[in-house]
């Protein structure tokens, strides 16, 4: 199993921006599609972006398209997800996931693997 751990969630006003990061080992295959979802209380869980884990090609929920950015580092293997121009409906606990291969669509049931969560609040 790949393990994921996320860091960098935290309160911002509206408007404001906020990089969160997944630390991703333990896997064994090199195509991986690594993605950001986040759920809101009360509310589905709901994808936010998704790359190919060192390869090219991303997609993004449109609620997202030019304000968040996910990218990866390989060679330390960490996924970034830049958000910018937060909102209040941003608000919710953002989790990394990973599945083999690439190309994956973005939807919670298609991610094997997932991190405990990091907290983004905007308001």
């Amino acid at each position: 199993h790949v393990q994921l751990v996320e860091s960098g969630g935290g309160s911002v006003q509206t408007g404001g921006s906020l990089t969160l990061s997944c630390s991703v080992s333990g896997y064994s295959r090199p195509d991986l599609s690594v993605a950001w979802f986040r759920q809101a209380p009360g509310k589905e869980r709901e994808g936010v972006a998704r790359l190919n884990f060192g390869g090219s090609g991303r997609i993004f929920a449109d609620d997202v398209k030019g304000r968040f950015y996910i990218t990866d580092k390989r060679e330390r293997n960490v996924v970034d997800l830049q958000m910018r121009g937060l909102k209040p409906t941003d608000t919710g606990l953002y989790y990394c996931a990973a599945a083999p291969p690439w190309n994956r669509p973005l939807s919670p049931s298609e991610f094997a693997d997932w991190g405990q969560g990091t907290q983004v609040t905007v308001s």
